[in-house]
């Protein structure tokens, strides 16, 4: 109806947990997941229904993620966990030296000079060539038709979009920018909620990945188009640096926390921050989950987890610390022991040397995916070739221009990423996939979640209701308005600022898929922070 307000509703709804057999996919776009749920019931797995969610997100949730955005995937397949990082590399031409001659004093946000290759497509590809069963042609057809029928914009969606439009009308400035306004604000303002939006740029550039399994993208038309268009206004990226990318599979990494692991793709992903977190945390005894001590717990374990991160965690191979340094148990109890009464700054230790869309997939077979795609800042770099619908991320922009860092800007070098994939495994059997995405939230609400499952037993659409936090520096916590009020005033008086935030988008938004190994039953929680659904059979 044509004046109710989408976005208001004045009453506690909760949602109750998905239960199914068969196959079930999970995440923030309900278009998406019937997008995957549909290749599940054609006879694909689990691993084509999250190729399917992933490229059909690209055009239902362009807020978020994108064909010019990076991935990540944790999948379970035959009793083993394999890991894919599709994160893309800095173009080889780019330089702290050049950044500086040009005038540089950091990396900026948007436009050609943080923009790094894109690594979706090509983990699409991979994902597919290693586990699918249907051909990866038919993987896109969701997504293609999608872009070139157009779909109505659903609330959450919707707000985003106005917001990004709003913003960027009063930031970019350059003729290279006006490509993004004619794709994602024609007319001059984005498409409202309900209103029907379509891409043929979109449908187009997808249909040449399908037909060509992502050769047209990295070395053929469509590297051409993004190589003139870098070219045209100075950047760095070129056809060279997408003919040379291919993602990785990685061995993921993890700590046991009170009888279960938790894994996470390793560095460059800030997944080691969560694990760090959760490693300080296992040897406390936790008492009820809304008590400040556990709340003031959570947040200095995660305070001293992101001040190592930030220090240490680059692409594996220029850390000068090692993962397993980090994770070890002497200097998590060393990490632990600074954790008093009072809040505290935190500061990285000593250990040894040596904006996004997250998705989850299960089916009958018991494969299951935990999958993250993004842009970086929601639309990324604000550059969108033209023609293409490829909005290019924007994930240089968290290189350091340092050169002493692990993480200093170089050519074809991959930098601190922010989207991780989470997966829950106890002994031998897998529990399944789950994950919150949001910037720098995205470790932070790994902890919460996995923690309300194996401390406080909640299911999994509690544990993704429950209220959320987030350390955002210093001694400055944010927390959301149904946090509990009480717990808010001790941890207040404990040192912490803390502050209450109307947006909930701020708190991440997150899916989570367990499996009970004994009947193969599947269980689903889907964020209500967002336009989440799940869709099962």
């Amino acid at each position: 109806m044509k004046h109710l307000d989408n976005l208001y509703n004045p009453y506690q709804t909760p949602r109750h947990t998905t239960i199914a057999r068969n196959g079930m996919v999970a995440t923030s776009q309900p278009l998406a997941s019937q997008a995957g749920l549909a290749i599940l019931q054609q006879g694909g797995n689990a691993i084509d229904a999250a190729i399917a969610t992933a490229a059909t997100l690209t055009v239902v949730e362009p807020t978020s993620n994108g064909i010019g955005g990076d991935a990540f995937a944790l999948v379970w397949v035959k009793d083993k966990l394999y890991g894919l990082n599709g994160s893309g590399h800095s173009p080889s031409s780019i330089s702290i030296e050049d950044l500086k001659k040009r005038g540089y004093k950091e990396i900026p946000k948007y436009g050609f000079v943080p923009v790094t290759v894109p690594g979706a497509p090509g983990s699409w590809v991979e994902l597919s060539n290693r586990f699918g069963k249907l051909p990866f042609k038919n993987l896109l057809a969701p997504a293609i038709r999608y872009a070139e029928e157009g779909y109505p914009i659903s609330p959450v969606l919707g707000k985003f979009w106005s917001m990004a439009a709003d913003k960027f009308k009063d930031i970019l400035e350059g003729e290279e920018f006006s490509h993004w306004f004619d794709t994602f604000a024609p007319n001059g303002q984005a498409p409202q909620i309900g209103e029907v939006w379509k891409s043929g740029g979109h449908a187009s550039t997808l249909r040449k990945i399908a037909n060509t399994k992502g050769d047209a993208f990295y070395k053929g038309e469509l590297a051409e188009q993004m190589d003139q268009f870098s070219k045209q206004y100075g950047g760095y990226i070129s056809k060279e640096d997408l003919a040379n990318y291919k993602p990785e599979w990685v061995e993921p990494i993890s700590v046991n926390y009170k009888g279960y692991d938790v894994w996470e793709i390793p560095p460059n992903g800030q997944g080691i921050v969560a694990l760090s977190a959760l490693n300080i945390l296992r040897e406390f005894e936790l008492q009820e989950k809304e008590s400040a001590d556990t709340y003031h717990k959570q947040i200095e374990a995660m305070k001293l987890a992101f001040a190592d991160g930030e220090k240490y965690v680059a692409e594996e191979s220029h850390m000068d610390v090692r993962v397993e340094a980090l994770l070890n148990e002497t200097y998590a109890a060393e990490r632990r022991g600074l954790i008093g009464e009072e809040a505290l700054t935190p500061e990285a230790g000593t250990p040894s040397k040596g904006g996004t869309v997250y998705l989850a997939t299960a089916d009958a077979e018991g494969n299951m995916v935990s999958f993250i795609q993004s842009n970086y800042m929601g639309f990324g770099s604000g550059l969108v070739v033209p023609g293409t619908g490829i909005a290019l991320q924007n994930r240089g922009h968290n290189f350091s221009l340092d050169p002493r860092h692990p993480n200093a800007l170089d050519g074809k070098k991959r930098s601190y990423h922010t989207i991780i994939p989470g997966f829950l495994t106890k002994g031998e059997q897998p529990v399944g996939p789950f994950g919150v995405m949001g910037g720098f939230m995205q470790p932070q609400g790994h902890v919460q979640v996995a923690m309300n499952t194996i401390d406080y037993h909640l299911h999994p659409q509690a544990a993704l209701d429950s209220p959320r936090w987030q350390w955002i520096k210093d001694k400055t916590v944010w927390v959301e308005p149904h946090f509990p009020k009480h717990v808010a005033e001790t941890l207040a008086r404990k040192g912490h600022k803390i502050e209450v935030q109307l947006e909930a988008g701020a708190f991440g938004r997150g899916q989570i898929i367990w499996r009970d190994p004994n009947t193969g039953t599947l269980y689903g929680g889907t964020e209500s922070r967002t336009d989440g659904t799940i869709s099962a059979y």
